[in-house]
């Protein structure tokens, strides 16, 4: 054991000089000779992921855990990388597990309110935040995650919480993005715009505060959309950092994302001419110059494109498609798209496209697509009169103090921040347990199983609500026609709805399943559903959808994304 010792120490010695392949080959040596220490496999697997090789890590804490399940320790540790993989949910339950070992440690409860937050249990990760602090009052993890969970519960001390998290850890420049936004919830503008400006400013790498201050400049700025300045931050930024390619691709994204094309095309190219070998870039200004129809430069872009693997791949030859179908070429889109949803079967915006280029071709298999029986359902929802007042009185407050978010389909109208059914209100736990019930019966009127199809693949597995918001538009207000990637169902419930027996035909109805006029194609929506309070539409997330702008008064709905559960 003194020479296994020995050699964890010189793998230890290298990763900290830098040789993370020396520090890698003298871990495997000593596992090779001892396989099942679990203190030297703690120990390959903290290596691993201070490496970023989180699968290693995976591999070698599940072993720790297994040799030696009634420490602690080891469990927190593997709880900490599959967050980091996406597996929050397989976390929490792993800690929620050992809580009788962890109960005492102020790390464990940290770590799990980690994981149930991200997993979407807010209720429970405030409940561990909680009892983290109990036993030690300036945790600073416990501090932030406490106050993050509280901004997205919309409790109302949220900038409360923020202080004193900064108290007790200034430096932490996401928990002062925090403070902006809970500032923001708050209404107090200028004080948010103070902190986003200057985290801008010192942090020209960082997209979240960039991302952050365009859409408060957006909403509180006046003039801001004009020329896409509500972004001119960007600008900056990319002076200071000429050759960061997620900073490119991120501006021309905000500016695309406010249909301020002409600017995005503009970025694209300067950016282009910086990095012209940045594969992103040459992507993000082939899209960009796509959607401002200059066919001929994005098509030169796309043919120099280099073959990419993975999801870079994937995205790349999505874009492209999008861009072929522009041209109105759908059979060179559908040849794009049939490769990239072979490596991602379950790729949303691949089939939304598909879907066009097989209208377009008017090939049947459109129709089985989503045209089978029961795939747009509008669903009464049970909730009371009472209750139903309630819920649309709380929804109107919200929205006195909402934004309009940039890069998302809302125009002339504001949408909810943060989580709706994360929120604490018991009117909105009404609508989401409605909501529930709705979702059961819908999928229980779905065909059967098809493991082929993207959404009847997923019919029979553990679903849950996974984004959720509320959207309220003014006379004109209208959603541009778009696509939710992240579901596999998508949703409108209608709460509040403008006077339209007088308004013009199919204002303010849900058009699912036409393209987006932008694209020029002539694809009608394939169904149009007339809004009827109350009631709750699902469909396919791969679905394109929008509504029709109205005259007079307000439109308020609740929308969310229908996901598999983590």
């Amino acid at each position: 054991m003194r020479r296994i010792g020995q050699m964890r120490e010189a793998a230890l010695s290298a990763e900290k000089a830098g040789r993370a392949g020396e520090a890698k080959a003298l871990f495997d040596a000593a596992l090779a000779l001892a396989p099942d220490e679990p203190r030297l496999l703690n120990s390959a697997g903290g290596s691993a992921l201070r490496l970023g090789d989180t699968t290693r890590a995976e591999a070698l804490y599940a072993r720790a855990c297994k040799v030696a399940p009634a420490e602690l320790e080891y469990a927190v540790n593997y709880a900490i990388v599959l967050e980091q993989l996406g597996r929050a949910g397989e976390a929490a339950r792993l800690l929620q597990g050992v809580e009788a070992k962890g109960r005492h440690e102020a790390r464990y409860w940290s770590t799990r309110g980690s994981a149930e937050r991200a997993s979407g249990d807010l209720v429970a990760a405030s409940a561990s935040y909680e009892a983290c602090l109990t036993l030690n009052a300036g945790h600073p993890r416990g501090l932030h995650g406490r106050a993050r969970v509280a901004l997205e519960r919309g409790e109302g001390d949220a900038s409360a919480r923020y202080a004193k998290a900064l108290a007790v850890n200034q430096g932490d420049a996401n928990l002062w993005l925090g403070r902006a936004m809970a500032l923001e919830a708050e209404g107090e503008f200028a004080e948010a715009r103070k902190i986003a400006d200057a985290l801008s400013a010192q942090m020209p790498g960082w997209l979240d505060a960039h991302r952050y201050l365009a859409e408060l400049r957006l909403n509180t700025e006046a003039g801001a959309l004009e020329a896409g300045r509500f972004a001119d931050h960007y600008a900056a930024a990319s002076r200071a950092l000429p050759n960061n390619a997620a900073l490119a691709v991120a501006w021309i994204g905000a500016l695309s994302g406010a249909d301020c094309t002409a600017q995005a095309y503009a970025v694209g190219e300067d950016a282009l001419a910086r990095m012209p070998d940045d594969p992103d870039v040459r992507v993000a200004a082939a899209t960009a110059a796509s959607a401002a129809r200059d066919f001929t430069r994005a098509d030169a872009l796309f043919a120099e494109l280099p073959a990419r693997e993975g999801r870079a791949g994937v995205l790349a030859r999505v874009e492209e498609a999008r861009h072929r179908l522009r041209c109105r070429d759908p059979e060179r889109a559908e040849a794009l798209l049939a490769r990239a949803l072979e490596e991602a079967p379950y790729d949303v915006s691949g089939w939304g496209l598909r879907s066009l280029a097989w209208r377009m071709l008017d090939d049947p298999r459109e129709e089985w697509l989503h045209g089978q029986p029961n795939m747009v359902r509008r669903l009464p929802l049970a909730i009371s009169d009472t209750q139903w007042d309630e819920i649309k009185a709380r929804l109107h407050a919200l929205h006195e103090t909402s934004f309009v978010p940039v890069g998302q389909s809302v125009r002339g109208g504001s949408q909810t921040r943060g989580g709706l059914f994360a929120r604490t209100e018991a009117p909105l736990k009404v609508l989401h347990d409605a909501i529930l019930q709705a979702i059961e019966t819908y999928r229980t009127g779905l065909p059967p199983r098809d493991s082929t199809h993207p959404l009847l693949a997923r019919r029979d597995e553990d679903l849950a609500i996974a984004g959720s918001w509320s959207v309220r538009l003014g006379p004109g207000g209208r959603h541009t026609v778009h696509i939710h990637p992240q579901g596999v169902l998508s949703s409108a419930l209608y709460i509040d709805l403008p006077p339209l027996a007088d308004d013009a035909p199919g204002a303010g109805c849900l058009e699912v399943g036409g393209a987006p006029p932008e694209m020029g194609l002539d694809l009608p929506p394939r169904q149009i559903v007339p809004p009827l309070e109350k009631h709750l539409t699902l469909f396919p997330s791969t679905l394109f959808h929008g509504t029709a702008p109205f005259a007079q008064g307000r439109r308020m709905t609740v929308a969310f994304d229908v996901a598999v559960r983590s």
